[in-house]
C-alpha cells in the first residue's frame, strides 16, 4: 500500500524522463493538506478515478478543495476534514528542452536525381523537442505508464521525420550536388512540416538539424572520379606536368655514384623526359591527325563527268559515270587526257565524237559517257 506523503515531489537524476507517475504502480492515498512541490521545469497533473483534476504549475501547492476546486465535487463531503484521505495519481511532466536526440534512415531513400538518375540516399542528424501541453501528452503518449523517457518516444518521432523528409527532398531538390548549399533551407522547411505532427501529441520540435545526406559508397567513388577529371582539365598541360615531375625525380637519382654518376643520371633523365615530352606532345597535339587526314584526302578523286570530288573507285557515286577512261587495247583504266595507256603503251585518242560530245576512243564500241553504241 502506498503511504500518504506529507510532501509530494519528483527529481529526475537521469535527465531523460519526460513523465513520472507517483505512485509508479496503482493508485496512492493522498491527504488534503499535503504539499505538492513543482519545479520551474515541471508541471503536475492530478488524476482521480481516471479523470484529470487539475494541472499545477511551478511552486508549492497545498492539496485543499480551495487550491484545487475540482476536488470539491470528488471528495466525499462526509470526510471533508484536513486529514481526509483520497486515492489519486500525480504525473510529473518534465517541461525542459530535450536536446541531442538522433534521427537517421534505416533504409535508403530512393531519389530521382537529374544528373545521376536514380540514387539511394541515407540521411542523419539531430533534433530537440519539449512538452508544451502536459495533459494532452499524458493522455496521448504516456497513458498509465509509471515512467516515460525520451527512449520511449524517440523511435516514433524518427519515423515521422524520415517520412516527411523523403517527401520534402522529392519536392525541393533536383540533384544531390546542390545539397551542401541547402542544408539550412531543408532544415527550416522540415521543421515547419513537423509542427503539426508533433503538436498532436502535445510536443513541440524546438530545433532540427541535418548533419549529412549521402549516396552509397560506390556512387561517392564515381563522383570523386568525375571531380578528379575536372581538376585535371587540359590533358596536354597535365602530361607536361607529369613530364616535369619525372625530370625532377630523375635529376635527384644517383646514376652511378658521385658527381659524375649524378651527371650521367641527370643526363639520362633529361633525355628520357624530352623523349616522353615529344612523344606525348605529338600524340596529344591536333597535328597528329594530319597524316591520317592527308591519306584520306589522297583517296579522293575528281569525276571527269560531273566534276565533283568523290571517293576513288570505278564509278562516280554522284553521277554513275566511270571515273577513268578504259584503254581500248587492254581494257585497263587510263588517266583523263592521257595520250598512251600506262599499262600496255597503246596510243590513245584518234577516235570519233559521240552525239553527246564525248570523245570515243579508237576501237571502242560504246560511248564512255552516255553508253550509246558506236555505229
Amino acid at each position: 500500500m502506498f503511504k500518504r506523503p506529507e510532501i509530494i515531489e519528483f527529481l529526475d537524476n537521469s535527465g531523460k524522463e519526460m513523465a513520472h507517475r507517483i505512485p509508479e504502480a496503482g493508485s496512492g492515498e493522498f491527504r488534503l493538506g499535503s504539499q505538492c512541490v513543482v519545479r520551474e521545469s515541471q508541471e503536475a497533473v492530478f488524476y482521480r478515478d481516471g479523470k484529470a483534476m487539475d494541472v499545477l504549475g511551478p511552486g508549492r501547492h497545498t492539496l485543499t478543495t480551495q487550491n484545487i476546486p475540482l476536488l470539491a465535487g470528488i471528495v466525499d463531503m462526509a470526510f471533508a476534514g484536513e486529514g481526509t484521505p483520497f486515492k489519486a495519481e500525480v504525473y510529473y511532466i518534465n517541461k525542459k528542452t530535450f536536446t541531442d536526440l538522433k534521427w537517421g534512415t534505416k533504409e535508403p531513400i530512393i531519389f530521382r536525381d537529374s544528373e545521376l538518375s536514380m540514387v539511394r540516399l541515407r540521411a542523419f542528424g539531430n533534433f530537440s523537442m519539449k512538452v508544451v501541453d502536459s495533459l494532452l501528452f499524458v493522455n496521448k503518449m504516456v497513458g498509465t505508464e509509471g515512467k516515460y523517457s525520451t527512449g520511449d518516444i524517440e523511435g516514433f518521432l524518427k519515423n515521422i521525420i524520415i517520412s516527411r523528409l523523403a517527401d520534402l527532398l522529392g519536392e525541393t531538390m533536383s540533384t544531390i550536388f546542390d545539397l551542401a548549399a541547402k542544408y539550412d533551407e531543408l532544415g527550416t522547411l522540415a521543421k515547419a512540416r513537423f509542427t503539426d505532427d508533433f503538436s498532436k501529441y502535445g510536443i513541440q520540435m524546438v530545433d532540427f538539424y541535418i548533419s549529412a545526406i549521402t549516396p552509397p559508397e560506390e556512387v561517392q567513388k564515381r563522383i570523386d572520379e568525375r571531380s578528379g577529371m575536372g581538376v585535371l582539365g587540359d590533358m596536354n598541360e597535365y602530361m607536361r606536368f607529369k613530364t616535369a615531375t619525372a625530370l625532377g625525380d630523375a635529376a635527384k637519382s644517383d646514376g652511378g655514384g658521385g658527381a659524375a654518376g649524378a651527371g650521367v643520371g641527370m643526363g639520362a633523365g633529361l633525355g628520357m623526359g624530352m623523349v616522353m615530352a615529344n612523344t606525348m606532345g605529338q600524340a596529344m597535339s591536333p597535328q597528329a591527325a594530319v597524316p591520317a587526314a592527308a591519306a584520306a584526302a589522297a583517296a579522293m578523286v575528281t569525276c571527269p563527268a560531273c566534276g565533283k570530288t568523290v571517293v576513288d573507285g570505278k564509278f562516280c557515286p554522284e553521277c554513275g559515270k566511270p571515273l577513268a577512261t578504259l584503254c581500248p587495247a587492254c581494257g585497263k583504266p587510263v588517266p583523263a587526257g592521257g595520250k598512251f595507256c600506262p599499262a600496255c603503251g597503246a596510243k590513245l585518242g584518234g577516235g570519233t565524237k559521240c552525239e553527246c560530245g564525248a570523245d570515243i576512243p579508237a576501237g571502242s564500241k560504246f560511248c564512255p559517257d552516255c553508253g550509246k553504241k558506236v555505229e
